[in-house]
C-alpha cells in the first residue's frame, strides 16, 4: 500500500510559513510529503528541508517523493517533540519556521495492518513507530479497569467510559483481546443501542483515546510547543494543525502561555519577574478549511490551523 497523505490546509500552511527560498524549514510530521513538497518548491538550492517522522515506512516514502526537490532534503526517523536533538545532530543553530500536523495519517488509518482503523480487522497495534513494542494491545488488555475509563474519559470525551471499560475487563476474563474487530464488538455490546444511532462510529472516541495513550499525543504536543518556539530564528513561524479539541486546547493555552509569560500576582502594578514574550500573535481564531476543501477532503472538517512567530 502506497503511502498517502492529503494534505490538510496546504495552503494556508505555506502561506503563513513566509517561506524565505534559503531558509531553513522543518516539518516535524512529514507523513506522505504533502506539506513538504510544497515547502521545499519555495527553497533554492541554499535552502534545507528537514522533514521528521516516527514512522519508518512514512521516511522512505516521502524519500521518494522529495527527491525531485533542488533544495538540501534531510530526513530524520524520530518524534518531533525531540527537535532541539534532531538539529544539534545536524549542527544547525536555528529554523525560520516548522510545520506540525498533528495526528493520524490517511495512510496509517487506511492500512488496516497498523490496527489504527476501527474499519478494518486487524491485531490490536496503532503504534505510530512501529520499532516501540508498548501497543494498544497491552492498553486493552493490561490497564485496570479504572485507568482505561480514564484515559477514554479524557482522550475521547467518550460518556460510556465506564461501561466501556467494564465490558472490556469481562471479555478479558475469557481471553486476551488480540484485534480492533473484537474491542470494536465489545464497545458496541457497552454502549445502547439508542446512543448508537446517531453520531459518529461508537468506536471513534474509545480508538482516538487508546490511540493517544500508545503515542504519548498530547504530551509530546505540550513538550513540543516550547521547544519549536525556543529554536525559531527571528521572524520564524511556527504552524500546528489540529483535529479535536483536545490538541487544540493545549495549542492555544500554550501559545498563550508563551504570549504571556508574566508569573507576577495580578494585584502587582508591575512587572517584577522581568519575564517577557518572545514571540507574537498571528493568528487569534484558528484557520479552518474552506467549502472547496471539505468537500474535496471530508476528514479536513475539524482541523484547526494556528500560527505563532519569534520576535
Amino acid at each position: 500500500m502506497d503511502f498517502k497523505h492529503v494534505p490538510v490546509l496546504y495552503e494556508e500552511c505555506l502561506e503563513n510559513l513566509k517561506i524565505k527560498p534559503d531558509g531553513v524549514y522543518v516539518d516535524g510530521t512529514l507523513g506522505g510529503g504533502g506539506h513538504s513538497h510544497g515547502i521545499g518548491e519555495k527553497l533554492n538550492e541554499n535552502g534545507i528541508l528537514i522533514g521528521i517522522d516516527r514512522d519508518k515506512e512514512a521516511i522512505k516514502a516521502a524519500g521518494e517523493r522529495l527527491a525531485d526537490l533542488k533544495c538540501q532534503v534531510i530526513t530524520v526517523q524520530s518524534n518531533y517533540a525531540d527537535i532541539k536533538e534532531v538539529l544539534e545532530e545536524l549542527d544547525i543553530q536555528g529554523i525560520d519556521g516548522a510545520l506540525l500536523d498533528i495526528g493520524v495519517s490517511s495512510y496509517q488509518l487506511d492500512n488496516g495492518e497498523r490496527g489504527f482503523s476501527y474499519m478494518h480487522d486487524a491485531p490490536l497495534d496503532m503504534r505510530m513507530n512501529a520499532d516501540e513494542s508498548f501497543s494498544a494491545y497491552d492498553v486493552v488488555n493490561d490497564y485496570s479497569e479504572e485507568k482505561l475509563t480514564e484515559i477514554i474519559s479524557r482522550y475521547g470525551e467518550e460518556r460510556w467510559a465506564g461501561r466501556i471499560s467494564k465490558f472490556i475487563g469481562k471479555a478479558r476474563k475469557e481471553g486476551h483481546i488480540e484485534t480492533t474487530g473484537q474491542l470494536v464488538d465489545i464497545i458496541k455490546a457497552a454502549i445502547p443501542a439508542s446512543a448508537r444511532r446517531d453520531g459518529p462510529h461508537p468506536a471513534k472516541r474509545t480508538f482516538q483515546a487508546i490511540r493517544i495513550e500508545v503515542n504519548r499525543e498530547l504530551e509530546q504536543l505540550e513538550t513540543a510547543i516550547d521547544r519549536y518556539c525556543d529554536v525559531l530564528n527571528p521572524g520564524g513561524r511556527l504552524c500546528i494543525i489540529t483535529f479535536h479539541s483536545l490538541e487544540d486546547r493545549i495549542v492555544k493555552e500554550k501559545f498563550r502561555d508563551r504570549l504571556n509569560p508574566c508569573t507576577c500576582p495580578k494585584e502587582l502594578p508591575v512587572c517584577i519577574c522581568g519575564k517577557k514574550a518572545d514571540v507574537r500573535k498571528v493568528t487569534g481564531k484558528p484557520i479552518v478549511s474552506d467549502e472547496a476543501e471539505l468537500e474535496s477532503n471530508p476528514r479536513a472538517r475539524s482541523a484547526k490551523l494556528r500560527v505563532i512567530e519569534k520576535k
